[in-house]
């Protein structure tokens, strides 16, 4: 394989090497010459929970495309304290903006919730951009989507009380790992909701006494999701469209 013939002359067919990244939504939706220039280059790596990706300031080094994991984006402050701004699992991937040349990161980057991530270098991912239009396309259609589920996120966290932010919370990370079965202690749940430890335990035992989840031992398990959406804020309704109107121009 070289820059100037990215596909290797022995590649899998076109249709296989789709199927291969159906586990991540933004990369099935490429079209296939754009599949065919990033393939050489992916690979799957499993991260657990706690790996840094980057912390803000950090040059981008990689892209990552989760698969069964789950990402999230963190502002800290002075005092050691982090606030997610937003998550990134199945359907989206971190670090894209390397597609259009070096580039810092504006956020620290976490792995939320272990799993399989597709990954790829910083440089070949800008140098595959490059080369086709409909990479660049879905980078730009992408990031606005996030700064968009960024601002309802903070206004979700100004206006709404902890209960129905956390069911909201919840409902997300079971859609972007494709799992009700979600591995989060109290204090990640705490520091992601900007509260006290005590507050989200106390959360906890009120949903797993309504039977809405099960919580043990760092899993989190639900039980009825229709109550949960219920209970939910409205911005995890607002944020799910927004997803669903970004798949679908892609």
């Amino acid at each position: 394989m070289t820059w100037n013939n990215p596909v290797a002359r022995n590649a899998e067919p076109a249709t296989n090497v789709l199927k291969k990244y159906t586990g991540n939504r933004l990369l099935a939706s490429l079209p296939e010459q754009a599949i065919a220039l990033l393939e050489p280059d992916l690979r799957q790596v499993s991260l657990p929970q706690g790996v840094v990706c980057y912390t803000a300031g950090d040059l981008i080094d990689q892209v990552y495309f989760p698969q069964s994991g789950m990402i999230s984006l963190l502002v800290s402050t002075s005092d050691g304290n982090s606030v997610e701004t937003t998550s990134v699992g199945r359907d989206g991937a971190v670090g894209l903006l390397c597609g259009f040349g070096p580039c810092l990161s504006f956020t620290g980057a976490m792995v939320q919730i272990g799993g399989n991530f597709w990954v790829i270098s910083a440089s070949r991912f800008e140098h595959s951009v490059s080369l086709n239009t409909a990479l660049r396309d879905l980078i730009h259609r992408y990031v606005e989507a996030m700064w968009a589920e960024a601002q309802q996120n903070a206004a979700c966290n100004a206006i709404h009380d902890g209960a129905s932010r956390l069911c909201r919370w919840l409902l997300q990370c079971a859609d972007r790992t494709g799992s009700e079965q979600l591995s989060l202690t109290q204090e990640f749940l705490a520091e992601m909701l900007g509260v006290r430890r005590t507050t989200v335990t106390l959360l906890a035992q009120e949903l797993q006494r309504q039977g809405v989840v099960r919580y043990s031992r760092g899993r989190i398990t639900i039980l009825d999701r229709a109550t949960l959406e219920a209970c939910a804020c409205e911005c995890y309704g607002a944020i799910r469209n927004l997803s669903l109107r970004t798949r679908s121009v892609q």
